[in-house]
């Protein structure tokens, strides 16, 4: 009986390691890329870094960040979001 439950602490250790194995890769992988995004708003502009798994995310992320400083109220947000970076520099 005892070697049974040795061996259930080793298959639950074993699937513990496992699942943080992956919740740490895959957390790595949503983070490759940095870009440094900057945005131009009602003469006003702001810049701000973020990172993503692809260089869409990455920018979409900062722009959204960019927006939250210059825009004030959800339609505004919503124009700025709409607008092009004025300029877009990755981090390394």
């Amino acid at each position: 009986m005892a070697k049974k439950s040795n061996r259930v602490r080793w298959v639950i250790a074993v699937a513990v390691v496992l699942v943080l194995g992956r919740l740490v890769y895959f957390s790595i992988q949503q983070m490759r890329v940095r870009y440094e995004v900057c945005m131009t708003f009602r003469n006003a502009s702001h810049c701000a870094v973020a990172a993503g798994a692809t260089y869409e995310q990455a920018v979409r992320s900062a722009q959204e960040i960019d927006c939250e400083f210059l825009a004030s109220g959800r339609e505004e947000n919503m124009v700025c979001m709409d607008r092009s970076p004025s300029s877009v520099r990755p981090i390394k």
